[in-house]
């Protein structure tokens, strides 16, 4: 049998941020993470990236820019989150370069986490294949936490008053290649689904897309397996601290 996957050591943890492209990246089930964090007193504050204003097809982006604005300050609000902040990049066109970069590590300083949490970066994640806008937050928010940390790049942010900040842990969801695991109870289970349920006029325009209900159960289920646990979710974590490992 595959060894079990061992909790993530999050008892320490005191301030995240997870950095997304879209609104609703965050409730494909790591929110019920987020609600299990947010229920003993975590601060977690959410960075979207975009406003998915190019998500519904049947619907102008002006609409759909409020619509999902709106959905997503819902949805955290059911995982406890009240700090929602929106960049105003374009969506379906994200592109990774030195201004997606400064914004991410900006908001790194203003906040100082000891927890980024993002997205895969890779072309295949466990969904599929990745779409190109959250392999471009992932790939930029990963460099954004070095960015955040160096003194040296990005000199405008010192004159802004926002000294560099070391962040602790770099945790990545949708990785097939977990490597920890947080066991969700019930309740952040439920508030995982009203979560997503939060984005109602956004799935209605997925055909076929199934309930939250039926969905996120089945999803924390099968990665409850790997812990061990009925529930879980998994991530790929980074201690950005650790003492390099040692080659043989």
């Amino acid at each position: 049998m595959p060894e079990l996957l061992p909790a993530l050591p999050d008892s320490e943890f005191r301030r995240v941020l997870c950095v997304v492209a879209h609104p609703d990246d965050v409730e494909y089930g790591t929110s019920s993470a987020v609600a299990m964090w947010t229920a003993r007193g975590v601060e977690v504050s959410y960075l979207v990236l975009t406003r998915g204003e190019a998500g519904m097809d049947a619907t102008p982006p002006d609409r759909t820019r409020e619509v999902r604005t709106r959905e997503q300050v819902t949805g955290s609000a059911a995982v406890g989150v009240s700090d929602v902040t929106f960049l105003e990049h374009p969506d379906g066109v994200l592109e990774y370069g030195l201004p997606l970069r400064r914004d991410i590590a900006r908001r790194i300083r203003e906040l100082r986490p000891d927890v980024v949490l993002t997205g895969s970066w890779e072309i295949e994640f466990v969904a599929g294949l990745n779409m190109a806008d959250h392999r471009v937050a992932g790939l930029a928010t990963l460099d954004a936490v070095r960015d955040a940390g160096n003194r040296w790049v990005f000199t405008e942010l010192l004159d802004d008053g926002l000294e560099p900040w070391q962040v602790r842990w770099l945790l990545v969801s949708g990785d097939p290649r977990a490597t920890h695991g947080v066991a969700v109870d019930r309740d952040a289970l439920q508030a995982g689904i009203a979560s997503l349920d939060a984005h109602a006029e956004y799935l209605a325009g997925l055909p076929g897309h199934p309930a939250p209900k039926d969905m996120l159960p089945m999803i924390a289920g099968m990665q409850g397996r790997a812990m061990g646990v009925e529930h879980a979710v998994l991530f790929r974590a980074y201690d950005l601290q650790a003492p390099p490992p040692l080659l043989d």
